[in-house]
């Protein structure tokens, strides 16, 4: 009896019709376009550039910079070669961007908290603050903050907090701690305490994790660094003679301050500025990290016992981390480049020098590249870190 079933061909089918490789060369055709493209428009970028005799070089970063720099984390002068002037922008950069992370981090929690509170004012306050900064440009506030702190009277008639703090016109001159000959035999004490507080960091997570309860090992670290810390400064200054570091009060000289350390109105203006600007995001995002945890834990941690601070602090926090790290950053990165803004108000950041580079050379082409490849960079390492610790704390599965 013959089979009614139609035999299917054995034959392969042609590649003109397979959407698999219809896919492949669709997607290398869009790529040699793409880089035809580009290869274009480098090409008409090269023959403009050759025309106003600018082709891109970096010889020009050997060259003397021959321009002063206001503000630098290391020391520079203008006889210096561009690119040490624009290691200073960037290390200037740095300082901002590292500052602003920690304080806009310590301030946004604090902020998360208080919207969650059941005190009246402490919610209102912290919702008013929220509806009011992140409705206003960033620009704005820092050209804000600027004005500010130059409204403030002149360095002979400078605002006196104590002995130790001195407002004016230029900044905020402040009491310092400056090292002496002996500084060099406390380092080793420094050293060895940081180790002590590494041991006892992970002695006390392993005895959280082997009892299998919440804990918070960072304190019981950093006590013990300040008590060898402590203990190593007594005794090195019983045995040189010499504390290894005094406090430094400023002096009002004629027309400046001597000792002590300044931080110029412009420095001062930028970090307030960002980390006021920053902790109204990081904020939110702790207040829905932290409503986010069921409410059950919050049942659970009651029904043993804890108080509400530690009901916060060792059971709705470290869960809530898990949701605030990825949210949180994209805010470090966003305030690390809205650091640039730097430029409305005179602080020398990386793109303020970058700026100035490229207004002495004209080598445009080659100091946007390393402007684009330093925020690159920066991003690219924070988000490293923080992806680093977002795995550390995320749940493992049994």
């Amino acid at each position: 009896m013959a089979s009614g079933i139609p035999r299917i061909s054995s034959s392969s089918i042609p590649f003109y019709r397979d959407t698999r490789i219809i896919a492949v060369l669709v997607q290398i055709v869009f790529a040699i376009a793409v880089m035809a493209g580009c290869w274009v428009l480098y090409q008409n970028m090269i023959a403009g550039l050759a025309r106003a005799n600018l082709l891109p070089t970096f010889d020009f970063l050997n060259v003397p910079a021959s321009f002063p720099i206001a503000e630098s984390v290391i020391p520079y002068d203008p006889s210096m070669s561009y690119w040490q002037a624009f290691v200073v922008g960037l290390l200037n950069t740095a300082r901002v961007a590292l500052i602003g992370i920690v304080l806009a981090t310590i301030l946004g929690i604090i902020l998360g908290i208080f919207r969650l509170s059941s005190n009246w004012l402490l919610s209102n306050v912290a919702m008013a603050y929220v509806e009011i900064i992140r409705n206003v440009p960033l620009l704005l506030q820092l050209i804000f903050w600027f004005y500010l702190t130059k409204m403030f009277p002149r360095v002979q008639e400078s605002i006196a907090i104590g002995d130790a703090i001195f407002l004016h016109n230029r900044g905020v001159t402040l009491a310092w701690p400056e090292p002496t000959a002996s500084f060099a035999s406390w380092l080793w004490w420094l050293v060895g305490a940081l180790l002590v507080a590494v041991a006892i960091y992970t002695v006390r997570q392993i005895q959280f994790r082997r009892r299998d309860r919440p804990g918070v090992a960072i304190p019981y670290a950093i006590l013990g660094w300040m008590v060898i810390a402590g203990v190593g400064y007594v005794l090195t200054t019983v045995i040189t003679g010499t504390a290894p570091a005094v406090l430094v009060f400023p002096e009002l000289q004629r027309f400046n301050f001597i000792g002590g350390a300044t931080v110029t109105a412009s420095f001062a203006a930028l970090v307030v500025g960002l980390v006021i600007y920053t902790a109204v995001y990081i904020g939110e995002i702790v207040r829905s990290g932290i409503l986010a945890v069921s409410k059950g834990q919050r049942e659970a941690a009651r029904a043993l016992g804890l108080t509400q601070g530690q009901t916060l602090r060792l059971v709705i926090f470290p869960q809530a981390l898990r949701i605030m790290i990825p949210p949180m950053t994209s805010q470090y990165l966003n305030l690390t480049k809205n650091s640039s803004l730097a430029v409305a108000i005179a602080y020398p950041d990386l793109f303020y020098i970058a700026n100035t580079i490229n207004n002495q050379t004209g080598q445009a082409v080659p100091v946007i590249v390393m402007l684009m490849v330093s925020y690159l960079s920066a991003s690219l390492f924070t988000s490293l870190l923080m992806n680093w610790y977002n795995r550390r704390i995320q749940l493992v599965e049994r």
